[in-house]
């Protein structure tokens, strides 16, 4: 009879887990489906168009990677950029989220589905967000449980920063990179928990995706030599965390060197010298460990102290390796970005260039409720259950957090790389709670097994992340006292069943009426998650009858997420829409229109010249030579077009001749109100052109401590070539020249242009293109000026009334 029931049992537990199982597939599917369909608003309410600036170079490297082939790609020098200069593409770009798209183009037109390389470009941000999806299900399956998993899941799925950077559209390298950031995390965590060399060579090949991805892979390299210290720090080395990270460090840093954009940096760099320094550490420790185990305790203490004296040495000479190689680094072998993380006033202090991208900029308090919404009031709760218990995987993810909050305090863009973890402590929190809650109901209820049944539910989440830890212990410790073990076999169930019943009861198990209204409170958390945004139906035709309105009248009440993803960051930056007081929909599409009259109204091999943050739409859009783009990798050179656009007209004049430029590009936002115009970065133009070209000073061009374009703005400011590209028949369009951004009228109305004259300017006035003046007959100026010499030997008088070469 025994047998008999333990078997149904055994057979109801498999029917059990094999439906769990099935289950928890379908609602991953859903899960990918919810973060690939939020994602689609850009294109539903827009058009399949790539946004923002970054991703049109994606979208043009990609472009030729699919027309010329991978070898041609890794050779290509583009002659269209920062000329005279040119760029090695191949050898200066993160090649990982265009071989992707590229991949998928050729998969699909494989299978005889013809799509266009552009909508590749353009879906490959939501396919990869439902990859995330799964990813982060994996990492958090595996801290605490299926529960937590499936939930950490859906978050992600709808948290608005990992929107904000991958919706259809958005093909940057973030979208890529982010799957790749949890996988790998997902797979170290796997590796150990298992101690498996497969996991440890997959996570190596993970990390090396990453590297080929995005430049944030420094934090991967960081943060788990970080853990593993912790873990050897509090005591609980083991072969399992050894194979973990031992393999990743070998492999993966000579994956990483294969990356072209990367190279020796992943040895030379001080980004990667934790790494080492562990790997270093974590060698000693499982040597001291190894011999341990094979001396007597004399010899050990003999064996430790010439250990640590060769240890000691060979630190010694590798720290004073290192130390030469820092110190013969002007910025101690960091780049740029990364001393911006670890000291946030560096940009602003010696690398302006750094500090005037917004994206570099620290966050506000609000940004955290609009991107993270109420997760971040379930992060604390998170990190509690982490440790209940802590095992090496749940202090994985704390430290995780712990990184991701400080890093996404400095920069607002690392806002997309603290997303995942607060997903993640916000999924076992609420997994933890409803657990708790549950299980104290359950147990309540009448007619329920009480103690047996609670227990089982109880240990699921438990039991299913320790099973191989405590399986190892419990054959270390029959190895060791075999004799004990056996005689003791039978009472430790009797002994382990009493205190888990016991423990149940007095702190697991919960009134069962604060069950029922902490789960009430909780449905009504979501529900402040899933509420918002009750809006009065503006988008409808105002010219719809009352009958219509009537049945269409109300408000719309949105998910937050979806709320942010339809109108926060569905809008593409190419593309501007606004709604009137009346409801009717205004569309401001300048940009697309002056690219277009660049390409149909310019020679091919015409120069173009703007600030760099429009570089890379103009190449990719209009096809034209530029002078500097979003890459900024030449900061000498960014400085002669700041230059420029702070000097006088005719100063201006001489240094685009002398770059060979026949256009200049500047966008205007004071007719149509567009914060976002060359007026607004003209501060960092003035900063980073005189931080190499010494008599641009800053003070010269403010008043009072402020930058002013008014009556009040200074003589140097008001001449600048910037302020007479922007405000060039400005007054024309009101008769008194109001700028709706600075919300002032401007101080110089009337001027006219020397050197340049405008060729072009777009519906809104949003952008403006202007052509360089050829140059005067050179000879003519020179007879002139001969005529005039001779002239003043006869005639002093009309000496002091010629005229003035004005280009010598």
């Amino acid at each position: 009879m025994a047998d008999g029931e333990s078997s149904r049992e055994a057979t109801a537990r498999t029917l059990r887990n094999a439906f769990g199982n099935v289950f928890s597939f379908f609602i991953l599917l859903l899960i990918g489906i919810l973060a690939f369909s939020i994602r689609l608003f850009s294109v539903i309410k827009y058009e399949s168009v790539i946004h923002e600036f970054d991703p049109y170079f994606n979208y043009r490297v990609t472009q030729f990677l699919t027309k010329n082939g991978i070898y041609d790609f890794w050779n290509w020098f583009d002659d269209r950029t920062w000329y005279p200069l040119g760029r090695v593409i191949g050898g200066t770009v993160y090649p990982g989220l265009t071989l992707t798209a590229g991949t998928l183009w050729w998969l699909l037109n494989s299978l005889n589905i013809p799509l266009s390389v552009e909508t590749v470009c353009v879906f490959t941000a939501p396919i990869f967000s439902a990859f995330a999806s799964w990813a982060t299900y994996l990492l958090t399956k595996e801290v605490k449980g299926t529960g937590a998993g499936l939930t950490a899941a859906v978050l992600l799925a709808m948290v608005p920063s990992y929107i904000s950077r991958s919706v259809a559209g958005s093909y940057d390298n973030e979208a890529v990179a982010i799957f790749a950031l949890i996988f790998t995390f997902y797979l170290y965590i796997k590796t150990l928990n298992t101690g498996s060399l497969f996991y440890a060579t997959l996570n190596a090949l993970a990390y090396f995706y990453m590297v080929c991805s995005w430049g944030g892979y420094t934090f991967i390299i960081n943060l788990i030599p970080m853990h593993v210290l912790l873990c050897i720090v509090t005591g609980r080395y083991s072969s399992r965390l050894y194979i973990a990270y031992a393999p990743l460090v070998v492999l993966g840093t000579l994956l990483a060197a294969l990356v072209p954009v990367v190279g020796f940096n992943a040895v030379m760099t001080s980004e990667h010298f934790a790494s080492f320094l562990v790997f270093i550490i974590i060698h000693v420790v499982a040597l001291v460990y190894h011999v341990k185990g094979n001396l007597s305790p004399r010899m050990f203490k003999v064996a430790v102290t010439l250990v640590v004296s060769v240890g000691l040495v060979v630190c010694c000479a590798m720290i004073a390796v290192l130390i030469a190689l820092v110190a013969s680094s002007p910025t101690k072998g960091w780049s740029g970005r990364s001393l911006s993380l670890l000291d946030p006033t560096y940009a602003s202090k010696y690398i302006p260039i750094i500090a005037s991208v917004s994206e570099h900029q620290p966050p506000t308090w609000p940004s955290y409720f609009m991107d993270i919404n109420v997760l971040a009031f379930l992060v604390p709760a998170g990190i509690i259950a982490c440790f209940l218990p802590l095992s090496d995987a749940s202090s994985f993810v704390v430290l995780y957090i712990v990184t991701a909050v400080y890093f996404s305090g400095v920069m607002v863009r690392l806002m997309l790389v603290f997303a995942p973890a607060a997903c993640i402590m916000s999924g076992i929190a609420l997994s933890e709670a409803f657990n708790v809650l549950t299980r104290s109901i359950k147990f309540q209820l009448p007619g329920s097994s009480g103690i047996s049944q609670s227990g089982d539910t109880s240990m699921n989440t438990e039991g299913e992340q320790n099973d191989i830890a405590k399986t190892e212990k419990m054959d270390e410790t029959a190895k060791e006292r075999p004799s004990k073990k056996n005689k003791r076999k039978e009472k430790e169930p009797v002994v382990k069943a009493s205190i888990r019943s016991r423990i149940e009861r007095r702190l697991l198990v919960l009134p069962l009426e604060a069950s029922v209204i902490a789960i009430i409170l909780l449905v009504l958390l979501g529900a402040f998650y899933v509420k918002v945004a009750c809006k009065v139906d503006a988008a409808l035709n105002v010219h719809a009858s009352t009958l219509e309105k009537s049945s269409r009248v109300g408000r719309w009440k949105l998910v937050h997420c979806v709320w942010a993803a339809a109108e926060a960051y569905s809008a593409p930056s190419i593309v501007l829409t606004t709604y009137s007081r009346e409801g009717g929909l205004h569309v401001f599409d300048d940009f697309r229109e002056a690219y277009a009259w660049l390409s149909h109204n310019t020679e091919v091999d015409d120069k173009v010249a703007s600030w760099w943050d429009y570089g890379y739409q103009t190449t990719a859009m209009a096809n034209r030579t530029v002078i500097v783009d979003n890459n900024t990798w030449n900061n000498t050179h960014i400085a002669t077009v700041g230059t420029a656009m702070s000097s006088p007209e005719k100063a201006a004049w001489e240094i685009f001749n002398s770059l060979d430029v026949k256009y200049v590009l500047v966008v205007f936002g004071g007719l149509v109100g567009y914060p976002s115009d060359d007026i607004n970065k003209f501060l960092w133009m003035v900063r980073i052109g005189g931080g190499v070209f010494p008599h641009i000073k800053e003070p010269d061009y403010l008043r009072d401590g402020q930058y002013r374009i008014d009556s009040q703005a200074t003589p140097t400011m008001l001449n600048c070539l910037m302020y007479k590209l922007s405000y060039y028949r400005f007054v024309e369009t009101d008769g008194k020249a109001f700028d709706r951004v600075r919300q002032t009228e401007i101080g110089k109305k009337y001027f006219k242009l020397t050197h340049f004259e405008e060729v072009f300017t777009t519906h809104h006035w949003m952008v403006r293109i202007y052509k360089l003046k050829p140059p005067k007959n050179r000879i003519r100026g020179k007879t002139k000026k001969s005529k005039s010499k001779a002239s003043s030997t006869s005639s002093p008088k009309r000496s002091g009334t010629g005229k003035r070469n004005p280009w010598h």
